[in-house]
């Protein structure tokens, strides 16, 4: 699991691979990870868009940009959580995910909540 803060965001990030969706004859790998995202801060703040920055195991990057996460535009009290999970197919058995939320808090201040690399692997997988 990886865990981040950022100006009183915590995000945490735990990856799963699919083997039930996925097809290694494609080849075609799928990745499920569950955010969990909590305001540690004083200030409500609201989940505005998201940014991936994904590259599988051959070097090859995509990047996604978008509103919200999961059709999500969550607002967030202090001390609360909203959790989620979504999904990410590669075409090889690894790969590594990183990104950020855009954030916006009352005060109408904008800011990026990092969300540190993570792995994307196969069980028993070199790489």
């Amino acid at each position: 699991m990886k865990k981040t803060t950022t100006n009183n965001i915590y995000i945490s990030v735990k990856p799963s691979y699919l083997s039930e969706k996925s097809d290694p004859s494609k080849p075609i790998y799928f990745f499920s990870y569950n955010i969990e995202i909590i305001n540690q801060g004083q200030d409500t703040v609201q989940l505005k868009s998201r940014y991936w920055h994904i590259t599988d195991g051959n070097g090859n990057i995509e990047e996604i940009r978008g509103p919200g996460v999961v059709g999500n535009q969550p607002f967030l009290k202090h001390g609360e959580k909203f959790e989620y999970t979504s999904f990410c197919p590669l075409p090889t058995e690894f790969g590594v995910m990183h990104g950020h939320f855009e954030m916006i808090d009352e005060h109408g201040k904008k800011f990026n909540a990092k969300i540190s690399p993570f792995r994307l692997t196969i069980p028993f997988s070199v790489n």
